[in-house]
C-alpha cells in the first residue's frame, strides 16, 4: 500500500487524470450549476454588448476575435497567475481537470435519451436535445431526433472527454479547462445562428484547430474491430467534406462503422443548412444509439489505458 502511494505520489500527472475521473463520477456537477454554463451567459452577453449588426462583415468577425481573446486570454493569464500561489500544486490541476472533464453527465444524457427514443416519447427526446442543439427542436420526428442525438453524442465524447484529456496531456489542467472554454465559447457564439454568423467565425476557427489532432486520434480508435476498413475508407471519402475537419472524421469513421446515416440538411433559425451526408444508409434508432454508447465508452477506455501508458513512459517510471 505504502509502496503504491509513493508510485502514485511520484507520477503526480496520471494521479491528477485518474483521480478527476473518479471525481467527475463520484461527484458529477449538475449541468445547470456547472460553472462553465456561467461562462457561456457572460459570452452572450459580452456579445450583446460588442456584435453590432449594423456593422459590416469584416467588422463582426474583427470584434468577434477580438472578443474570444479578451475573455479567453483573460482567464489563462489568470489560471497561470493562480497556479504560482497554491500550495499543493497537483490538486490544482486535479480540479481543473475535474471541472473540464464531462463523461458521467454525458453518459447519463445519453441514456436517458435511448430510453426516451425507445419508448418514442418525442416531447422528452426534444427537451433533452433543446439545450445541446443551436437548432430548432420543436419539428423534428423520431428520426431526426434519433439522428441529432447520434451526432451530439458522438461529438459530446469527443471533445468533453477524449479532447479534454488529449489537452490535459499536453499542458495540464490548465490546458484542459482552457479547451473547454474555447469549446464553450465556439458554442455560444455559433455562427449557424444569423446573428453570429461572422462574429462567432474566429470561435469556431480556433476551437477547429484544437480540435485537429484529438478528434482524428479519436475516430481512428473508433475504427478499430468490426469494419474497420469500411471506416477508413468512409474517413477517406468523407472526413473532409465536413464543415470542420476533426468532428468530420469522428463523424465519417462511426457512421461507416455503424452503417449510419448522419449529417444532412439542418434547420438553424428558421433557415435551411444543407450540410454533407455522411456514412450509410440507417436512420439513428435507440439500438443503434446504444450501439454508440459501447463502441465510444470502450474506444475511451482504451484511450484512458494508452494515455496512461504514455504518462508512465514519459515520467520515466519505466
Amino acid at each position: 500500500m505504502t509502496e503504491t502511494l509513493a508510485f502514485l505520489l511520484d507520477n503526480s500527472s496520471l494521479l491528477v487524470m485518474w483521480g478527476a475521473l473518479v471525481m467527475q463520477w463520484l461527484l458529477p456537477i449538475p449541468a445547470q450549476l456547472h460553472p462553465l454554463q456561467f461562462w457561456q451567459q457572460l459570452a452572450i452577453l459580452v456579445a450583446d454588448k460588442v456584435n453590432k449588426p449594423d456593422d459590416t462583415h469584416r467588422q463582426r468577425q474583427l470584434s468577434g476575435g477580438l472578443a474570444w481573446s479578451l475573455m479567453w486570454l483573460t482567464v489563462l493569464v489568470l489560471l497561470i497567475a493562480l497556479s504560482q500561489l497554491v500550495w499543493i500544486d497537483s490538486i490544482f490541476q486535479l480540479i481543473l481537470l475535474w471541472l473540464a472533464l464531462e463523461w458521467r453527465n454525458t453518459a447519463k444524457l445519453s441514456k436517458r435519451f435511448i430510453r426516451a427514443l425507445n419508448r418514442e416519447d418525442k416531447a422528452y427526446c426534444r427537451q433533452l436535445l433543446e439545450g445541446l442543439l443551436n437548432r430548432d427542436t420543436r419539428n423534428l420526428s423520431l428520426l431526426g431526433l434519433g439522428k441529432a442525438a447520434a451526432e451530439t453524442q458522438l461529438l459530446a465524447y469527443g471533445r468533453l472527454v477524449a479532447g479534454v484529456l488529449f489537452w490535459y496531456a499536453l499542458a495540464g489542467g490548465i490546458g484542459a479547462l482552457m479547451y473547454r472554454l474555447a469549446v464553450g465559447l465556439a458554442r455560444a457564439w455559433s455562427p449557424s445562428r444569423q446573428r453570429y454568423n461572422a462574429f462567432g467565425l474566429p470561435a469556431v476557427r480556433i476551437l477547429a484547430i484544437l480540435d485537429l489532432i484529438p478528434l482524428r486520434i479519436f475516430a481512428l480508435l473508433i475504427c478499430i474491430g468490426h469494419n474497420s476498413k469500411t471506416a477508413l475508407q468512409g474517413i477517406a471519402r468523407q472526413g473532409e467534406s465536413w464543415v470542420l475537419p476533426g468532428p468530420g472524421w469522428l463523424l465519417a469513421a462511426a457512421g461507416h462503422k455503424l452503417s449510419l446515416s448522419l449529417g444532412g440538411p439542418a434547420i438553424y433559425d428558421q433557415q435551411k443548412m444543407e450540410r454533407p451526408r455522411l456514412g450509410g444508409k440507417i436512420a439513428p434508432a435507440a439500438l443503434h444509439l446504444a450501439q454508440i454508447e459501447k463502441v465510444v465508452t470502450h474506444r475511451l477506455l482504451g484511450w484512458l489505458v494508452i494515455q496512461t501508458a504514455l504518462i508512465l513512459i514519459f515520467q520515466g517510471a519505466f
